[in-house]
Order: structure tokens, then sequence, then C-alpha cells
């Protein structure tokens, strides 16, 4: 009966240490756990406000592009206007060189006349943006 006792002292001790021991692995994977749940909550936080900058930068790009493209069409009509501009200038030239042969009888042709100087003044268009 005194060695059960003893066996059972012993066993009882051995059980509460590796109760203790258990004890602190368990406060030990609290710890690691709450460790971890606060760096992804911070790395969280940081990809969302990855997030919002790449939004913000999207959004930029895409009203900057809107602002390139207003651009270009208004230089796009202004080329077209000058387009349209320099051909009725042309058809006055051609008018011009034909009355010029029909009237010139025995002057010398066109061709051996020295060439006119022309000069470009551009004009000033505005914008609408």
């Amino acid at each position: 009966s005194r060695r059960e006792a003893g066996e059972c002292r012993r066993q009882l001790q051995a059980r509460l240490v590796e109760m203790e021991s258990l004890r602190g692995a368990h406060q030990s994977l609290e710890r690691q756990l709450q460790e971890l749940e606060e760096r992804h909550n911070a790395e969280a936080a940081g990809l969302q406000d990855t997030i919002g900058q790449l939004e913000d930068d999207l959004r930029n790009t895409k009203n900057e592009m809107a602002r390139h493209l207003r651009e270009y069409q208004d230089l796009l009509n202004v080329k077209m206007a000058l387009d349209i501009e320099i051909a009725a200038y042309r058809k006055l030239l051609e008018g011009e060189e034909t009355l010029f042969n029909m009237g010139s009888g025995g002057l010398p042709s066109l061709n051996s006349l020295p060439s006119p100087t022309y000069s470009f003044q551009p004009r000033s268009f505005s914008s609408s943006t």
C-alpha cells in the first residue's frame, strides 16, 4: 500500500509536470497566434492602402487619357480645317494659273517665270477644354 501510494504520487507528479509543460506550450501558441493575427492585420491594412493608391493612380491615368484624347480631337479638328483651307487656296491658285495662261498669249510660259514665295502665318485656335 505504501508502494502504491508512492507510485501514485510519482504518477501525479509526472502528470502535474506534463500539465505545466502543456500549459506553457498552450500559452506560447496563443502568443504566436496573436502575433500572427497582428501581422496579418497590419499586412492587410498595408495592402488596402496599396489598393487605394492604385485605384487613385488608375483614376488619374484615365482622366489624363481623356484629356489627351480631347487635345488630340482638337488638334485633328484644326488639321482638318487647315486641310480644307489649303485645298481652297490651291483651287484659287489653280484658277489664277488658268486665267494667267489663257491671257498670256505671247508671254513666256509659267514654267519659265520665277516661283512666287509664300509665307505661312500661323493662326491661333482656342480650345474649349
